[in-house]
């Protein structure tokens, strides 16, 4: 009975066990995303993107070759400077930068400056009185620098307080001070960068004083991507990067209109401004001139324009109304004409000093004055002594407007008997080196010894922002310590201008001695009949700004949307 109990039982067992394994198993539990899971994604960062003609440098501020919409925008952006354009167009201490700056002495002018201790470069090393130093030597010693006037005043830096206050003394009293100092670059990193000062900038940044850092500069994409910089000292900009991106005007249309851009800055011409105003109400358009001309420059240097008489009878060929038309093509400069040498359209108080007939093409005054310089027109061209009227004309590379006009201007004098050799040497070439050539003053055209041939006339932007005596003596003054009637010459200016007899009114304009309106009033048309420097009209930007965006400013006047504030952007999501 036991035995037969046993193996009913054993029976049992091995049915319950047969039946559990034929039962199918539980469904697997759900998944459940977790926090954890879901924030170890990169956060995407908060990006501005604005549309720009071009990204391409150099982007030294403080170089006349490097004057362009991109460099000021990274300028703005990138560097300290001690002084800011405020919205009024009055020069504002950059607290951010200084704790102060201030005259402390009057016999001889002596300004101290105190730079905040925090205040340092993005690898961090102060930004201190080398700086100061290294910026007014370029500045005094450098050609094609922009507005150098100021700078070559400057008798003396010392340091104080280990480096962070700067002492400056001048050797003549300078209202235009506090215009001194912007955009300081970093003197630790380029002082020995291999090139010098023509090599500083040349294609980026070594470092950063200002609330944003390069995160990626690429030329080939045509775009350059800027980041928060970690290590600024003051208050961080709310948004992550500003992309600034290289396109053409109907892309930046759509762009806007998409909203992948939050707004743009452009050179327009009068299509792209009608295809900007299609946008109506989507867009804010606003006209935004920069501190810069379209310039003329009949050079007095070394070739046939020293003569007073062929350079008034080559002026006297000039059509002037076609090249601004050919300069703005129907854009916002076209109401910009720059009328005055010294002061530009935009500014305050600007009032037209063109005497009547000059930049207006007079074929009969052209043959009296060549004629009088021994020139005949022989088969349609102007010779003398069997040789032609020969003229080489000039403009930075490929750069417009610059390079229409310079073609617009060869056509008009070739057409009228003048032959034209046109040559467009890279910017920095051209204004570091072939307008720098020291001047012979003999009539001669001649060579810096490298196969280079003297610029007869360059078509060029000539810096007018800032303080306007600054603007007077950079552009039409001597150097300081050179005379031009007693030996060749480095040229203090582009234009290769230098009239002792008008030297003593320059000066006391920019010691202020005379205020600069009886200046401008006596000089005016005495550097007009001069036909050295034929203004055409002042470049303007379109600044189109969507709604995408919030914060952005017309900013300061001729300093534009960067020179506002910046780190207060933010995005509008919609």
């Amino acid at each position: 009975m036991r035995n037969s109990g046993s193996a009913a039982a054993l029976v049992l067992a091995l049915v319950a066990i047969v039946a559990v394994a034929c039962t199918s198993p539980p469904p697997p539990a759900p998944v459940v995303s977790s926090s954890v899971s879901q924030s170890s994604a990169a956060a995407v960062p908060s990006q501005i993107v604005i549309g720009a003609d071009d990204i391409a440098g150099g982007y030294n501020p403080h170089n006349l070759a490097d004057q362009s919409g991109i460099t000021s925008a990274l300028s703005q952006l990138l560097l300290p400077s001690v002084f800011r354009v405020s919205k009024d167009g009055q020069y504002q201490l950059d607290l951010t930068l200084m704790r102060s700056a201030e005259v402390t002495a009057q016999d001889p002018l002596t300004v101290t400056y105190e730079i905040r201790q925090d205040a340092s470069w993005s690898d961090g090393a102060p930004i201190a009185v080398e700086d100061f130093t290294y910026l007014r030597e370029a500045m005094r010693d450098q050609p094609g620098v922009v507005e150098p006037a100021g700078y070559r005043l400057i008798s003396d830096i010392q340091p104080k307080d280990g480096g962070k206050g700067v002492v400056v003394t001048f050797s003549k009293p300078y209202p235009g001070w506090r215009t001194l100092f912007s955009d300081l670059l970093p003197s630790h990193l380029l002082k020995d960068l291999p090139g010098g000062w023509e090599g500083a900038l040349a294609t980026s940044f070594p470092a950063y004083g200002g609330p944003f850092s390069i995160k990626q500069l690429d030329n080939a994409r045509g775009e350059i991507i800027l980041e928060r910089n970690e290590r600024y000292w003051d208050k961080p900009a709310t948004i992550d990067q500003i992309v600034l991106r290289r396109a053409d005007e109907p892309s930046m249309r759509a762009a806007l209109l998409s909203g992948n851009d939050q707004f743009v800055l452009s050179r327009t011409d009068g299509a792209g401004l009608n295809l900007l105003q299609q946008l109506g109400n989507t867009v804010q358009l606003q006209t935004i001139p920069d501190p810069r001309t379209a310039d003329v420059l009949l050079r007095p240097a070394n070739g046939l324009l020293v003569h007073d008489n062929v350079r008034a009878g080559v002026a006297a060929l000039i059509d002037r109304n076609k090249l601004i038309d050919e300069g703005t093509s129907g854009g916002p400069s076209a109401s910009l004409r720059a009328d005055a040498q010294v002061v530009p359209p935009s500014a305050p108080g600007y009032a037209a000093t063109i005497p009547g007939g000059i930049g207006v093409p007079d074929p009969g005054r052209a043959e009296q004055l060549l004629g009088s310089a021994g020139y005949t027109k022989e088969a349609g061209s102007w010779r003398k002594d069997g040789k032609p009227l020969s003229l080489v004309i000039a403009s930075p590379g490929q750069l417009e407007p610059y390079a229409s006009i310079a073609k617009e201007l060869a056509g008009e004098l070739t057409a009228a008997g003048v032959q034209v050799s046109m040559i467009n040497p890279q910017p920095r070439d051209l204004f570091a080196n072939l307008l720098a050539m020291p001047v012979s003053r003999n009539g001669q055209a001649s060579t810096d010894g490298s196969g280079n041939v003297g610029v007869d006339i360059a078509v060029v932007p000539m810096p007018v922002g800032g303080d306007y005596a600054s603007v007077l003596a950079s552009t039409f003054g001597c150097r300081p310590e050179q005379d031009p009637a007693t030996k060749p010459v480095v040229p203090a200016n582009p234009a290769a201008v230098c009239d002792p007899t008008l030297q003593p009114i320059i000066d006391d304009a920019l010691s202020g001695t005379k205020s600069l309106s009886d200046a401008l009033t006596e000089l005016e048309p005495k550097l007009w009949a001069q036909h050295t420097v034929l203004p055409l009209f002042q470049l303007a930007d379109t600044l189109a700004v969507n709604s995408t965006i919030a914060g952005v400013t017309p900013g300061p006047p001729m300093v534009g949307p960067f020179g506002s504030t910046p780190v207060d952007w933010t995005r509008v999501h919609k």
